[in-house]
């Protein structure tokens, strides 16, 4: 689940930077992520992994949009559903935020580059 973290955080700052390609991308690996846990560990109710559809269809269309607003909104919603998760498998020491210090990760820029625009 540390790989779902890392995607979290990744979809967020592409989203807030408006690189939708990066985001659709981080997307997929974390919707990746959510069904391999399902499969990793087998405690994990059918349910929890069910109900976080929803919140990443909500994400998927922000993006599709390019919609800022709805993005922040609907990675609340995806926020809630992953520590609602954790708190139902009796880890709700475990809890996700959305960002908020841009320096992290700093490996990697966010906004959208030219495909000549190697700087950095």
């Amino acid at each position: 689940m540390s790989a779902a973290q890392l995607q979290h955080l990744k979809l967020w700052l592409a989203g807030k930077d408006k690189n939708w390609d990066l985001a659709a991308y981080e997307l997929r690996q974390l919707t990746d992520s959510i069904a391999e846990a399902a499969v990793l560990y087998p405690g994990i109710p059918v349910d929890n992994v069910t109900t976080m559809m929803a919140p990443l269809l909500s994400v998927s269309d922000a993006i599709a949009a390019k919609d800022s607003r709805k993005f922040a909104g609907s990675m609340k919603g995806l926020t809630d559903g992953c520590n609602a998760c954790h708190s139902s498998m009796e880890r709700g020491f475990v809890v996700v935020r959305l960002p908020t210090d841009r320096f992290l990760p700093a490996n990697q820029l966010f906004a959208p580059q030219g495909k000549a625009d190697v700087r950095r």
